[in-house]
């Protein structure tokens, strides 16, 4: 396999468990952590926390966080992030074939 193919370096960072499910969850819009966590049946809120963290460190997921009692956090695709729904909605259609 080439070393630089797109395929290998996409799968690199959106191919860990959960990535995908987590930026479908985002591509109807912005949300709470624990909107995400209750949406993703079985994930950890570490594992959660950790992919989010990966997600803002490529530049496909926005962290805002409100300075306010309690805590307020929301995620949402950056602009990066928002090119990939193309991507998620075809894989979406194909998994819904037959």
């Amino acid at each position: 396999m080439r070393k630089h193919c797109g395929v290998t370096k996409t799968l690199k960072i959106i191919g860990s468990k959960w990535t995908i499910l987590i930026l479908h969850q985002l591509c109807s819009g912005t949300k709470r952590f624990g909107e995400l966590q209750r949406s993703l049946n079985g994930i950890s809120p570490k594992t959660l926390s950790l992919r989010l963290q990966q997600l803002e460190k490529h530049g496909i997921v926005h962290k805002k966080v409100f300075a306010e009692i309690p805590l307020h956090v929301e995620y949402s695709l950056t602009k990066r992030g928002t090119s990939l729904k193309t991507v998620i909605d075809d894989m979406e259609k194909w998994g819904m074939k037959e």
